[in-house]
């Protein structure tokens, strides 16, 4: 007979083995005990948290003929029946790639044929996100008023992809993530129906790694039995399947952190994957020993249930704790998952890794709150010991130089005064747009008493600088004063005024040259 995984030899038959989902059992146990069956369910959670596993025990349980407490008997026709996967009123769909107008179509057909054998048809489509709108259209008036007969269960990981005309008309059950302590508990029940030593830190481990999941849990445990079967699974027996790093490695990579060794750390590095352990598992593994650090650190009573560690490794992280300051702590944990964030998707992750660690150890190539404060506390730790140098250049204090000044010219030609009297008149003789780019000028003088037209950077400018613009303005100044000009177009600095960078003729000369709208 071919082997079975854990996972599938060990699916809860009755609703009493599923562990950590108490909120959802028991209110799915009342509802068979008191026959208040409802006609749509959504089931939605991160990955192997019991969504597809409630919802066939439930589906064995609406249809049990003796149910024991509101769990499938297991005993009758249709428990066997459906145990064995033959029954036709339990309907599994896998969404992902049964996701078409077509498919749902199909389902709307059969929904209208009432059971065989046993009370209900129970539909459970799985990942039901992934269908399309087409389908999901469909489905609604269906999932809304099905036949009594029928019982439909959508389970999904991605709940924010329905749409709300579907999450309406379902019962909404939430998943939790499992915590550590009660997939170890089940994993330590099964090993001893296994039959195989395990030791307990090497379960903490495996149920710290599985992320909540106790699928995953199962997967990771089977494959290290396999990888040494026969023998007791201890803790480094564990860390050598998984790829994953001791804690001592650990201590030894903050400690070249702290002295801000570059060349330890890479070192370390270096040795870490010549064990051939993997990069993301050690990035994952060192934020949660850094996180172990900050609860020791900043917590005022015993905290061994939380940080889960055992009392000679806790001794070892309030040694640590002692010699770094929280917000050093808090420093390093934001860099790690920010690069656990990064490290998943790069090809390059030994660099990236790399890249993180010379930035631990040099605090100024950050300009963040925590590490400015890493670098005060370097500067403290320097001048302590004798070492007095020069602030880095990144946070020497500089200040902006005064703009200069436009300076007043000595002297004003007659031909400018002339102008600037008679500006009215010249822009009163121009057309549109010229006009009013014009009346919203400011004039100036520039080297060797140059006229200069001031305008505000955009259309204006753009419009007086081409070149035919621009030849007709000097040619109307030049009628006017009947002689040749030459005038300069420039335009105002953003955020400047007009007095910081240019001589005000108006002021200077004592003349008022708004133009009016005519």
């Amino acid at each position: 007979m071919s082997y079975t995984a854990l996972y599938r030899k060990f699916r809860p038959d009755i609703f009493d083995d599923v562990k950590g989902q108490d909120h959802i059992v028991t209110t799915l146990r009342n509802q068979i005990k008191a026959n208040r069956i409802g006609h749509a369910y959504l089931f939605t959670g991160t990955r192997g948290t019991g969504k597809t596993t409630i919802a066939k025990l439930f589906a064995k349980s609406v249809n049990c003929e003796n149910p024991v407490n509101g769990s499938p008997c297991g005993q009758c026709r249709s428990c066997q029946t459906i145990a064995s996967g033959a029954s036709v009123n339990v309907i599994e769909i896998d969404a992902a790639s049964n996701n078409g107008v077509d498919n749902i179509r199909e389902i709307i057909d059969e929904v209208s044929y009432s059971p065989v054998e046993g009370k209900y048809k129970v539909y459970i489509i799985d990942e039901v996100h992934m269908l399309s709108i087409g389908a999901f259209n469909a489905l609604l008036k269906t999932l809304e008023e099905p036949p009594s007969y029928v019982i439909f269960i959508l389970a999904t990981t991605e709940v924010h992809k329905i749409p709300i005309t579907i999450l309406s008309r379902c019962q909404r059950y939430d998943f939790k993530r499992i915590t550590i302590e009660t997939i170890s508990d089940r994993l330590r029940d099964l090993m001893a129906q296994e039959q195989v030593q395990v030791e307990e830190h090497a379960l903490k481990y495996i149920a710290k790694t599985a992320d909540g999941s106790m699928r995953d849990a199962l997967s990771l445990l089977d494959q290290c039995i396999a990888f040494h079967f026969g023998e007791e699974l201890t803790y480094d027996k564990v860390l050598d399947v998984l790829g994953a790093v001791d804690t001592e490695v650990f201590v030894r990579l903050l400690e070249q952190i702290q002295a801000r060794n570059i060349s330890g750390c890479i070192a370390l590095l270096e040795e870490v994957v010549m064990q051939g352990r993997e990069l993301t598992q050690f990035v994952i593994d060192i934020t949660w020993y850094l996180r172990n650090l900050l609860l020791v650190k900043t917590s005022d009573h015993d905290i061994e249930e939380v940080i889960d560690v055992s009392s000679e490794n806790l001794a070892r992280l309030k040694t640590e704790a002692e010699a770094m300051e929280a917000e050093e702590i808090m420093r390093q944990i934001r860099i790690f998952s920010e690069l656990s964030t990064q490290i998943k998707y790069a090809t390059q992750k030994r660099i990236l890794i790399e890249i993180t660690l010379i930035k631990l150890c040099r605090p100024a190539m950050e300009t963040t709150n925590d590490a400015v404060v890493a670098r005060v506390r370097d500067l403290e730790k320097k001048i302590e010991k004798g070492v007095v140098q020069a602030a880095p250049a990144a946070i020497q204090l500089t200040q902006e130089p005064e703009p200069m000044r436009p300076v007043m010219p000595k002297a004003i030609s007659e031909d400018i005064r002339q102008i600037v009297d008679g500006w009215r008149g010249i822009v009163a003789e121009a057309g549109q747009p010229l006009k009013t780019h014009l009346k919203n000028a400011r004039l100036s003088l520039g080297n060797d008493n140059q006229l200069i037209i001031v305008v505000e950077d955009g259309v204006a400018y753009d419009y007086l600088n081409k070149e035919g613009n621009h030849k007709y303005v000097e040619d109307m100044i030049s009628n006017f004063i009947e002689k040749q000009v030459s005038v300069q177009v420039q335009s105002l600095p953003p955020g400047r005024r007009f007095d910081e960078s240019y001589v005000d003729l108006a002021k200077v000369i004592n003349m008022d040259i708004e133009i009016e709208d005519e």
